[in-house]
């Protein structure tokens, strides 16, 4: 099973910063999907993932 994750080719910090406090720790909850161009939860299952090379 595939989960969604920073080592995905879609996904990426938000750049809001005040989303949920990425960028400041590591604790973030949220990742951009280019895919999907929305903000999606981190660490949940993805069906998209693509790993990055």
């Amino acid at each position: 099973m595939n989960f969604c994750d920073l080592d995905c080719k879609y996904a990426k910090f938000p750049k809001d910063d005040a989303v949920d406090g990425s960028r400041s720790c590591r604790t973030f909850v949220a990742l951009f999907c280019k895919l999907k161009k929305k903000l999606v939860h981190k660490n949940l299952p993805c069906k998209e993932k693509v790993e990055k090379r």
